[in-house]
């Protein structure tokens, strides 16, 4: 293994130097794109925008779907990179590919046809419901272009390389931000599209980033085997990746499938409630990044250092990364509380919308460094193979304490204490996974081997 992509021996905050800094590159680039998409879908009107906030939950499941399949397969290939079995690296990382792909097929046909349905349950009405129709369709024809190079960059990672992967986010994102805003409202020859604009510059920059990172994955990596396994080898190898990947997937599925039922209790309160929600969530995605980053970065040191029976390193790694979480929420909510007004003014001029906004963005920031704890332990836990405890931490959060909490505050009729009571499951929860976590791999230290 190349000394630049030793996750073994260097100390541990370094590796997770190395692998957390370009991935915020990378991240910021691809929330960029939602944060781009918001701004101008916001200038056609309110009602798009609230269109746009109803689809939020949605175009996250299922892209926590695809990440989890991706967690499940660098999962096993990091495992196995660290135990030095090459062989069954490229074996996993072929045939993971080959399940994300069957997968994302059928969930993409099904989303299509009940587009409607799926966004009434989520209250969108009328034009609101309209529009998001119209956004959504084009946005699940995109959905496999988006899994492939999802999957493909996981597996990137999980090696030691987080260079490529964060190229590969800022290249799409640059071709988004770009595209975007011509296709919604047209520019020379290029007719205007609409909501649906916002959808076809998804696509167009996904169809890029699968070709250049199969390309990565192939060509540079030589992660990829061009030998067909029995079917009987499929299907071994595809339970084996199955028994992380859904756990994975449900698990990163919880968070916005609450955010979901979170924004069917905002609606309670009107769509300029649901508006300033969504907003207020975007910006929020944006503000985390750092949290995210280490997320991405723990996985591969936790994975490969299991595979080498080095669980003192996963251990320091998780407290160096709860603690950076707790120092990020002070700087955030900080610059928050002076510069809030001025990024929601960016998005809305509506006065109702941009209050309520406002007040999310000075209430949740203190708060999350409880969220990006329990995100960070996740990923570790689902690096190791232990993708159970890791759903069990997603829902620790979001059903014991987030909806729970959100649905108390929203009893007092206002959207202020829904927000209030979604702090309260951050800080609850992320103070439970962090004494859980590094109780369980102190105790692992006390079994022989």
């Amino acid at each position: 293994m190349a000394p630049s992509r030793d996750l073994l021996t260097p100390p541990v905050y370094k590796v997770l130097s190395r692998l957390t800094l370009p991935m915020i590159l990378g991240i910021i680039a691809v929330l960029s794109v939602s944060l781009i998409d918001t701004y101008f879908v916001s200038q056609l009107g309110t009602d798009y925008l609230a269109a746009l906030s109803f689809s939020f939950p949605v175009t996250m499941s299922i892209s926590s779907l695809a990440i989890g399949l991706g967690v499940g397969a660098a999962s096993a290939v990091s495992r196995a990179v660290g135990a030095n079995n090459k062989e069954q690296a490229k074996r996993l990382s072929t045939d993971s590919l080959l399940l994300g792909i069957t997968v994302v097929m059928v969930v993409a046909v099904v989303g299509y046809i009940y587009v409607k349905p799926l966004l009434s349950v989520l209250g969108a009405k009328g034009d609101v419901l309209e529009l998001g129709a119209r956004y959504m369709r084009i946005w699940f024809i995109s959905v496999p272009f988006l899994v492939v190079p999802m999957i493909a960059n996981a597996l990137v990672r999980c090696v030691g390389d987080a260079f490529w992967p964060s190229l590969m986010m800022i290249g799409s994102a640059l071709v988004n931000i770009v595209a975007t805003p011509i296709l919604i409202f047209g520019w020379g020859v290029i007719p205007a599209f609409d909501i649906e604009g916002a959808a076809y510059g998804t696509l167009f920059a996904q169809i890029l980033t699968l070709f250049a990172s199969l390309a990565i994955l192939i060509i540079r990596e030589k992660l990829l085997s061009f030998h067909l396994p029995s079917k009987e080898q499929l299907l071994e190898s595809w339970r084996y990746l199955l028994s992380i990947a859904v756990p994975a997937s449900a698990g990163n599925m919880v968070n916005p499938l609450s955010i979901a039922i979170v924004t069917a209790i905002v609606a309670w309160f009107g769509e300029k409630s649901v508006a300033a929600f969504g907003l207020a969530t975007r910006v929020e995605f944006f503000a985390v990044i750092p949290m995210l980053a280490l997320s991405s970065a723990i996985g591969p040191l936790a994975g490969q250092n299991w595979g080498a029976g080095q669980t003192h390193r996963i251990t320091e790694g998780l407290k160096i990364s709860y603690w950076v979480c707790v120092a990020w929420a002070i700087l955030l909510s900080v610059f928050l509380w002076f510069f809030g007004p001025f990024i929601v003014a960016g998005f809305t001029d509506d006065n109702e919308v941009s209050q309520l906004a406002l007040i999310y963005l000075r209430i949740i920031p203190m708060s999350v460094w409880g969220y990006g704890i329990v995100i960070v332990a996740a990923a570790a836990f689902n690096a190791i193979g232990k993708a159970k405890m890791g759903l069990g931490y997603y829902v620790v959060r979001s059903a014991l304490f987030y909806v729970p909490l959100s649905w108390v505050g929203a009893l007092y009729a206002k959207a202020d204490y829904v927000f209030v009571g979604i702090a309260l499951a951050n800080v609850i929860s992320g103070i439970l996974v962090a004494w859980y976590s590094l109780r369980y791999l102190k105790q692992l230290k006390l079994i022989p081997n």
